[in-house]
């Protein structure tokens, strides 16, 4: 909104400095502070509002230590994450922009999801939560929307010719690059760590016939509707203790910034030899309010928590990810970026696979880990959660640095 406003302020009145705001960067260093602020002040006010209502967590004894101390902080504090991150966004960027429209339907699709199972387990005292049926259920119809917005969508364009731009200032490069530079749709996407590094979903159905491309949405919805739950899932399974999710998110999140800048601008991505994503710069102000309300959620989260995001935060946490992955083709890149999420389900996966198969083959069930999800192995070997944390940071950047290495390490 302000955009606007600013927009016509300097086309009806030359008011002095209105055009600072199509400035892409000035934007997102607007949209980070704002949401940071609004975290962390108005933060503690919706925490209180938790605690009037009595929206306490129910923890389940897990013989691990102070967990008898947060039964009853407050959960369902991913509001202030999804409040934190769509009022910076109304305000500073550009709303025609499909992609941020897309990325704002994730957003409260998967909050609305997340809300209906903290709801039921709070004020329905129904540890279950919802249904899983409905879960999926939700992020399969997530799935479903993102990707018939990715290859239906007439504005979801790449260019992947090498081109000579002229290096003007950011505003000419970012608003007038599609001007000079027709795009097309295309359903390519890059491959980390190969020269050759596009791949077309449509070459997976060449099988059809010579008029494959225009069935290549039978498989691209299904894979991206997979890679909406995976990650979404992987997201909820890592919020097990104070600041681990709203951490390594934020760190994620920064290298997709960094991915959404580059294939969005002109020159860099012509220096880098990435394709170019016309409109995709406008993702860069989502994504920085989206670091900022993560940041100002940890205000409130590292240990000792005073609230917890609950299911409302994680699943969109995951959603948001999973979709601005697959907006700037990056979604080959998950697991190595999102490696935390990775590590945390694979955990899972293994620890229940092998102990059916070993309750079926030898009677009894045994376990590869102490505990999964992963950190949960870790604080039964005596760790204390903030130095898990920590070190799950740790990793965690080192894995967003080498997935940005991948820009050139081909």
């Amino acid at each position: 909104m302000l955009y606007y406003l600013f927009e016509y302020l300097e086309k009806q009145f030359q008011l002095t400095g209105a055009s600072v705001f199509e400035f892409i960067t000035f934007r997102a260093a607007l949209a980070i502070i704002l949401s940071l602020l609004f975290s962390t002040i108005f933060g503690k006010k919706i925490i209180r509002i938790l605690q009037k209502k009595q929206v306490g967590e129910s923890v389940r004894d897990l013989g691990l230590d102070g967990q008898v101390e947060k039964a009853g902080t407050p959960t369902m504090g991913g509001l202030i994450i999804i409040f934190s991150t769509l009022i910076p966004v109304l305000l500073l960027a550009k709303l025609e922009n499909i992609y941020v429209i897309m990325l704002i339907v994730t957003t409260i699709w998967m909050g609305l999801v997340g809300f209906a199972d903290d709801y039921i387990k709070v004020f329905k005292k129904d540890k279950a939560g919802l249904s899983g049926k409905f879960k999926v259920l939700g992020q399969v119809g997530l799935g479903i929307f993102v990707g018939a917005i990715m290859y239906f969508h007439p504005g979801v364009t790449i260019k992947t010719e090498k081109v000579n731009p002229v290096y003007e200032t950011e505003k000419i490069t970012q608003n007038s690059a599609v001007e000079f530079n027709p795009a097309e749709q295309s359903l390519k996407t890059t491959i980390p760590f190969v020269k050759d590094n596009e791949f077309d979903y449509s070459n997976l159905v060449t099988w059809l016939g010579d008029d494959y491309a225009k069935y290549a949405w039978l498989i691209f919805i299904p894979i991206v509707i997979f890679i909406v739950t995976a990650v979404s899932n992987g997201a909820n399974l890592t919020d097990g203790i104070d600041g681990l999710a709203a951490g390594s998110s934020a760190i994620i999140v920064f290298a997709l910034a960094v991915f959404a800048f580059i294939s969005g601008n002109l020159v860099f991505s012509d220096y880098l030899n990435v394709m170019f994503i016309p409109q995709l710069g406008e993702l860069v102000v989502f994504i920085a309010a989206f670091i900022g309300a993560l940041i100002g959620f940890l205000w409130y989260n590292t240990y000792p928590a005073q609230v917890f995001m609950g299911d409302t935060g994680s699943l969109t946490i995951g959603g948001v990810i999973a979709v601005i992955a697959i907006a700037v083709r990056k979604e080959l890149l998950i697991p190595l970026l999102c490696g935390i999420f990775f590590a945390e389900s694979l955990s899972v996966i293994l620890q229940v696979s092998w102990f059916k198969y070993t309750r079926k083959k030898y009677g009894e069930g045994r376990r590869i880990f102490k505990m999964s999800p992963l950190h949960h192995h870790y604080q039964k070997g005596g760790y204390h959660e903030s130095k898990i944390v920590t070190r799950f940071w740790i990793v965690g950047i080192f894995l967003a640095i080498l997935s940005i290495v991948t820009l050139k390490l081909r």
